[in-house]
């Protein structure tokens, strides 16, 4: 392996068909809080951050990085939620659950017991997947163990 000082994640950019639903969306149903709103001339660097965590960029799709027939592919796809996810952690997932359901979020998945905790899905406004998550504190022989054994 060749050693290369990365220590950490600082953004994940989630592609969003309008970043001013996005920012309604994560701050108000997912407790996100704006780190920068930045008119930059050529796009508009919008991010979004739990206290403490990792930030999003609510990216707008097209802009500098897609030309117009791109861009509309890349849109095509976000809305069928094929553009990977976002995978988040609650400390009660059942509670989320509940809040979520109850303001009208999009529900792709019930919270369902897995061996490495219990979790479920949503999807934002735009299709992105969304997996909320409770992890277990089972060591990860313990979580492969159920998994095999779930398997067999």
């Amino acid at each position: 392996m060749t050693t290369n000082h990365i220590t950490s994640v600082r953004i994940k950019a989630i592609p969003v068909l309008d970043q001013d639903e996005a920012l309604d969306f994560y701050s108000t149903h997912l407790g996100f809080e704006v780190r920068d709103d930045i008119d930059l001339g050529f796009m508009r660097w919008l991010t979004v951050a739990l206290p403490g965590g990792e930030q999003l960029l609510l990216e707008l799709v097209g802009g500098p990085q897609h030309d117009e027939s791109t861009a509309a592919q890349v849109r095509e796809l976000v809305t069928k939620g094929a553009l990977g996810g976002l995978f988040l952690v609650s400390d009660d997932v059942h509670a989320t659950f509940a809040a979520l359901r109850d303001a009208g979020v999009e529900i792709s998945e019930e919270p369902v017991d897995q061996p490495y905790g219990t979790d479920f899905g949503i999807r934002d406004p735009f299709g992105n997947h969304v997996r909320i998550s409770q992890p277990n504190e089972a060591p990860n022989e313990v979580i492969q163990e159920r998994y095999d054994a779930a398997r067999a």
